[in-house]
């Protein structure tokens, strides 16, 4: 996937790693995620990584940790 450089305003997105950024990159489609780069998540990563992120993150927004357990419930 082609990251936005406004999804990742801090980096030069082509320098992501998509394994070693893992954390990073759910954390900022969690939070500012257009919904093909949400679908493009569920693809790639394992659920439970998914899971870890959102109940473990420090920066996700409380707002966006609330949504997502919720949704996380149903799968």
């Amino acid at each position: 996937m082609e990251f936005r450089q406004s999804l990742f305003w801090d980096v030069d997105p082509s320098k992501i790693d998509v394994n070693k950024d893992a954390e990073y990159i759910i954390e900022r489609i969690l939070d500012f995620g257009h919904d093909d780069e949400v679908r493009w998540m569920w693809r790639f990563y394992d659920k439970e990584l998914v899971k870890k992120v959102v109940n473990n993150s420090r920066s996700l927004k409380k707002e966006t940790v609330n949504l997502w357990k919720l949704i996380l419930e149903e799968k």
